[in-house]
């Protein structure tokens, strides 16, 4: 089985986007409310069902991070200006969300 991809660089690249270089080769620029609102955690997403709790409306347009944490070796951690720090990121979440 090959080696899942993880992060070889994690930046932010503009105001409104992020940039990860993945070990894979690939080079992701993610805008940042779409990552928001995929967040996963029990707050944005009901765990039994999968149903969304988050609403679109509910995240503000110039939604940003302002801090990044590793968890482990498989996750980031992100906290965003609407307050939000609950979610974590895997890195095959991540790379599946990839706009390429």
């Amino acid at each position: 089985m090959p080696e899942a991809a993880t992060p070889e660089a994690v930046e932010q690249t503009g105001e409104f986007e992020l940039r990860i270089r993945w070990s894979d080769g690939a080079d992701c620029r993610y805008p940042v409310r779409m990552l928001r609102l995929q967040c996963r955690c029990a707050h944005c997403v009901e765990e039994m069902t999968g149903r969304p709790l988050l609403r679109e409306e509910d995240v503000p347009a110039d939604v940003k991070p302002i801090n990044i944490a590793p968890v482990g070796r498989y996750a980031l951690q992100f906290s965003w200006t609407d307050g939000h720090d609950s979610g974590i990121y895997t890195f095959e979440n991540l790379r599946a969300l990839c706009p390429e």
